[in-house]
């Protein structure tokens, strides 16, 4: 049943996972957004991890913003070797194109980044947004005081974990994010995938009597009982230290503390972070919030017409771009908080 949690956490899928120079992340095949540029920025432990920063034409300091990518090993592009999402890519230029820049980075020990990506945990994974952060208010092309953070899935819990710590962002963006722990909505897409999965698997777990709620219980516990950053289950390799940290993290912590400005868009497809967590936002978020609820939108911000099942999403970005109505909301609350291209 293993196999079965890799499936509702689908990002982490991969059988084997990429090592720093193992791949070369992937490249949009559109023209660069002018102005990118490759850069270097150093983690708190001293690795250092491959970026893009996307600057606008024209004369600066310009208003920017990190980009967060989701979970498993993807670079600054949301990237998988299985699976482009291009998420961060796709949102770079169209910043870049309403006179925001940009900055996005790969995930250790995935595309040019040092480290083993399997053996980072959650909590390097935040501290490694705060420190792309702090490397993008440093550089001369950017204006720090109009600088946003903008994450999705795994990137928004670390953006609004973020944006809790600090006073003077001019706002962070929330795309397919949490308002709880991270257990509650692993335990949440089991019961929310289950009913999307075709139904010669659903026959076959219960031929098997096997029960999802049981299994992730057993690696819950399992993980919990270890202190190791990798272990094995099934005979593939685990990023323990990860799914700890996620799972104990709870955004509901977070979300209250957040001075800046937030919007949040989650699909009503999603199948990977509860639609229902908007409304939770509602209750928890003391800072100005506009939440975007999406129809026929899944997590992988396609449009979808169907159940959001995530057996479609390879065919999803291979024929559909990033749905433009997350883009055209987010670029029209990011000008109206840090200034729009006339």
């Amino acid at each position: 049943m293993f196999s079965l949690l890799r499936t509702l956490h689908w990002h982490g899928a991969s059988r084997s996972t990429p090592t720093a120079g193992e791949w070369p992340p992937r490249r949009s095949e559109k023209t660069p957004a002018m102005g990118s540029r490759e850069l270097t920025l150093t983690t708190a432990d001293g690795l250092a991890l491959a970026g893009t920063l996307t600057v606008p034409d024209g004369p600066g300091p310009h208003p920017a913003a990190v980009l967060l990518v989701g979970s498993g090993p993807v670079d600054r592009d949301s990237d998988h070797r299985r699976i482009p999402l291009g998420v961060t890519r796709d949102l770079a230029e169209a910043l870049a194109a309403a006179g925001i820049a940009s900055l996005r980075y790969d995930k250790r020990g995935v595309g040019a980044s040092q480290g083993e990506f399997l053996a980072a945990s959650f909590e390097e994974c935040r501290d490694d947004g705060r420190a792309a952060l702090a490397a993008l208010r440093a550089r001369p092309e950017v204006d720090a005081a109009r600088v946003l953070v903008i994450g999705h899935s795994e990137g928004a819990v670390h953006a609004a974990a973020i944006a809790a710590d600090e006073s003077d962002l001019a706002g962070v963006v929330l795309l397919a994010g949490m308002a709880g722990s991270g257990e509650a909505t692993l335990r949440w897409q089991a019961r929310a995938i289950m009913p999307t999965l075709p139904a010669a698997v659903r026959g076959l777990l219960r031929l098997l009597r096997q029960d999802p709620t049981k299994a992730q219980d057993k690696l819950f516990a399992r993980l919990r009982a270890s202190d190791a950053r990798v272990i094995r289950v099934q005979g593939r390799r685990l990023n323990a230290a990860w799914m700890r940290g996620f799972l104990d993290h709870d955004a509901a912590a977070d979300l209250p503390r957040i001075t800046a400005p937030v919007l949040a868009i989650t699909g009503d497809k999603d199948l990977q972070a509860d639609p229902a967590d908007l409304q939770r936002m509602e209750t928890l978020v003391r800072a100005p919030l506009d939440t975007r609820l999406v129809p026929d939108l899944n997590h992988v911000l396609r449009h979808t017409p169907g159940t959001g099942a995530i057996g479609a999403y390879k065919k999803q970005i291979r024929t559909q771009p990033l749905d433009p109505r997350v883009t055209e909301a987010l670029i029209g609350w990011a000008t109206a908080r840090v200034g729009a291209r006339v």
